[in-house]
């Protein structure tokens, strides 16, 4: 297994986690995953811009935030299909060509939200054409949805349903800042990446 297909396999087994956390028979409930991300995209083209009438520039950080937003739907869309692991791993390996020839972002985004309000599908190969409209690497890609995850893992670890959780920490920064500096500090390669992430917060958070 490549390095890639290994990443995209620790995504997976991570997406399918964090649904069965919130509700173990997640596949079965038919949740409208589409739904939540043609929504997103309207937020992400709001951080873009569109408005003729006034001046904006694109906020790519943000944008690149709602595209990791928007990989979590897809990935669930994908495990729900009943496919193989493997399959759905080669799958997502063939399609995420992160390139365009659109030199307008926003076109892209509208392809993009027009396929999936057509079929109810995660079009990977338009995803990745929206990728490349912000310069988003896979790397980038895969830092981020793995951190969003593991915070929202660690979040529920440690009291966030019942109210005990502290989201700013012993410095008063809020645990994202503190989630940009421990990914920052570990190598995204390894297999444990994950792990590590997960035990970095915790020494964080204990100080």
């Amino acid at each position: 297994m490549s390095a890639h297909a290994q990443q995209i396999k620790i995504m997976l087994e991570l997406q399918d986690a964090m649904n069965t956390k919130v509700n173990a028979n997640w596949k079965q409930q038919g949740y409208e995953w589409y739904r939540a991300i043609w929504v997103e995209c309207a937020e992400l083209m709001d951080h873009y811009g569109w408005k003729w009438w006034k001046k904006q520039s694109p906020d790519t950080e943000q944008v690149a935030l709602e595209l990791i937003d928007i990989w979590h739907f897809g990935l669930s869309i994908q495990l729900q299909s009943g496919a193989a692991l493997e399959d759905i791993i080669a799958k997502i390996e063939r399609e995420l060509v992160i390139a365009t020839d659109e030199k307008d972002f926003r076109l892209d985004l509208e392809k993009f939200v027009s396929a999936t309000l057509g079929d109810r599908q995660f079009h990977i190969g338009l995803f990745a054409r929206l990728m490349a409209g912000v310069d988003m690497e896979f790397d980038q890609l895969y830092r981020g949805y793995v951190g969003k995850n593991v915070l929202n893992f660690f979040r529920q670890d440690h009291g966030y349903k019942d109210g005990s959780y502290r989201k700013h920490w012993h410095d008063g920064r809020e645990d994202n800042e503190h989630l940009v500096e421990a990914v920052q500090s570990l190598d995204a390669t390894r297999p444990e990446f994950k792990d590590e992430l997960y035990q970095a917060l915790v020494k964080r958070y204990q100080q």
